[in-house]
Formats: structure tokens, C-alpha cells, sequence
């Protein structure tokens, strides 16, 4: 058992919560039910990424995790784990397809998907992010869930229309990626690493859910009720691919999310959409600085992103738990 991590009493409240999202394994519950999760990313250049996502995905728990990705990335990706459904869907510039025509075949499996993640390894390849920009405006049709990273980000600086206003829709900057979002709306944060900024970036964005990376993580869709601080002691190493256990694990708590809201068990709390949206947001948060630490507590300064993929399954059980293993 690994030791104990510190954390404040207001954390401690907040996982009780997540625990009330978390499905209990029933025996009516069929192959996808537990979560149908898509990681669209991954390029030529970049199938790492992708790969630590879905991993993350899967390991907390979705039944069924997808990564969408470019034909040279899903060679590479498939050779990494057998448990990833991967498609080849994306192509990269030069190609005769136009975006929306390379869009369709994501677009059609959209109503087999619980939550979306876009960003880890998708590059700045125009075709890709325009494809992307699709899938993004047909999800928000469908009111799907969607976690974005990385170069979507860069979308969204670029295109803020995109997801303004989408209350169904988490971002995951980190410090840079957090500072060009904000100047691309207009806000002067220089100076501000904290919740105000936090909350003003989401509040120019329409409400969508902001998780700012930092020391700690802030999280808000703008309003002081959804603003909430994740202060569970994290790892000293920062290495690059860490965010992508962040991305899955949401991903994963999304899709349970839908399935509380559902009514899919005898569930408790009576938390409705935008509590649970900040939740599933604060949870992935927490899950992924636990994950940091244990694997620090290991590898030290040689740690790497693949390190915290094998540490999802613990620290879900040292922070969540099932109901009645619950650690808190």
C-alpha cells in the first residue's frame, strides 16, 4: 500500500463527490456502458501522446478507449498496446481530401461515443486542425462531451467561436498555452497564476470549464460555485507527456458523468450538469498529481510520462475507491 498522500479537507469533500459519479461494476451493465471514450490526435511526427491519453482512459476504467489518428501514427500506435481500438482516419497536408470530407467517417461515430479528447499529438498541420474544427462543431451539435489540449488549443486561440459558450467542454491549458488563450480574448493575466484568472479566462470563453496547470490546478467555468482548487501533492519532476494522463482520465470521468446523469444506477447527490462537469474536471486533476507522485516516489528525476499511465489504477483506488473500499 502505498503511503498516503497529503491533501486539504476541501479535496477530500471533492472526491467524496467524484466517488457519487463513480458506476458501480453491476452485472446489467453491457461491453461499453462504462464508458466509449476517442482520443483524436496523433500525427506523423507525434504518437506518443495520443497513446498516454487512451492508456489513461482505459486504465481508470472506460470500457472501449479510441484513438483517431494518421495513418503513419496508427502503425506506430497499434504496436504499443493491443487494447486500443486505433483509426486512420486524420491525414496531414498535402492530401486531395478536404476537411469535411475527412471529417465524415469521425463525425458517424460520434453517437457511439460518451466524451472526446482532442489535442495530444495533433500538430499544427492546417488539414488537421481544420478536420478537427469539424468534429468539434458537429460534437457541440450533438452536445457530446469534449476535452481539449495542446494544439487544440491553438484552435480554439485561433477560432474561439468554436467552443465559446459550450458549457459541455473542458480545457486543459498549461501556463504558456494559458497565457495565448487569454491574450486571444482580450485579458491581460500577466501577473495572475491563480483563480481570478482562472475564472476570467472562462468567463471570456462563454463558461466552458478551464483547468489552468500549475503548482496547483484551478478550475472554473466562471462562477464561484464551479471554481475549485486541486492542491493534492503532485511529483517534482515535469516532463513532457503528463498532461495526456490529465486529458484520459477526464475522458473517463465524462463518460461516467453521462451515465450518473442518466440515472444508469440508484446514484446519490442530486448533482446536476455544470457540478458534475467541474468534478469530472477536478477528479482528473487529482487522479493525475496522485499518479505524479507515486511515480516520482519511484523514478525520481528519471521519470517519464509512461511512468504515471502505470500508476492510473492506484491512485484511483487511493484517492476514489470503490464505494465501499473508499479510502477517505
Amino acid at each position: 500500500m502505498p503511503n498516503q498522500p497529503e491533501m486539504s479537507p476541501a479535496t477530500k469533500e471533492l472526491l467524496k463527490k467524484v466517488r457519487m459519479m463513480v458506476p458501480p461494476m453491476l452485472e446489467k451493465f453491457h461491453k461499453g456502458m462504462l464508458g466509449r471514450v476517442a482520443v483524436i490526435g496523433g500525427s506523423e511526427n507525434y504518437t506518443g501522446a495520443p497513446y498516454f491519453s487512451a492508456m489513461a482512459s482505459a486504465r481508470l476504467g472506460a470500457d472501449l478507449s479510441h484513438v483517431i489518428c494518421t495513418p503513419p501514427a496508427a502503425n506506430v500506435i497499434k504496436t504499443y498496446s493491443p487494447n486500443l481500438m486505433v483509426h486512420p482516419i486524420m491525414r496531414e497536408s498535402p492530401s486531395p481530401s478536404a476537411p469535411s470530407t475527412l471529417a465524415t467517417p469521425v463525425i458517424a461515430m460520434l453517437t457511439h461515443l460518451h466524451s472526446i479528447v482532442i489535442g495530444p499529438g495533433l500538430g499544427r498541420d492546417d488539414l488537421m486542425q481544420n478536420t478537427v474544427a469539424e468534429v468539434i462543431t458537429a460534437a457541440r451539435e450533438r452536445k457530446i462531451p469534449l476535452v481539449l489540449d495542446a494544439d487544440a488549443l491553438l484552435l480554439v486561440q485561433r477560432r474561439p467561436e468554436l467552443v465559446k459558450g459550450y458549457k459541455e467542454c473542458v480545457l486543459t491549458p498549461n501556463v504558456v498555452e494559458f497565457g495565448r488563450l487569454a491574450e486571444s480574448v482580450g485579458l491581460d493575466t500577466k501577473g495572475d497564476t491563480g483563480q481570478e484568472g482562472c475564472k476570467a479566462l472562462a468567463n471570456a470563453l462563454g463558461g466552458v470549464m478551464v483547468v489552468r496547470k500549475g503548482g496547483v490546478d484551478w478550475i472554473s467555468d466562471g462562477t464561484d460555485e464551479q471554481t475549485v482548487k486541486s492542491d493534492g501533492q503532485g511529483g517534482k519532476k515535469r516532463s513532457g507527456g503528463q498532461g495526456d494522463t490529465l486529458t484520459g482520465s477526464i475522458g473517463t470521468l465524462l463518460a461516467w458523468r453521462n451515465m450518473y446523469l442518466d440515472g444508469a444506477w440508484d446514484t446519490e447527490g442530486g448533482m446536476g450538469r455544470e457540478e458534475t462537469l467541474m468534478l469530472a474536471a477536478f477528479g482528473g486533476s487529482a487522479i493525475t498529481r496522485e499518479c505524479s507522485r507515486l511515480a516520482f516516489g519511484k523514478k525520481g528525476r528519471s521519470l517519464q510520462a509512461s511512468d504515471l499511465t502505470d500508476e492510473v489504477p492506484v491512485a484511483f483506488e487511493t484517492l476514489i475507491g470503490e464505494k465501499e473500499e473508499s479510502k477517505l
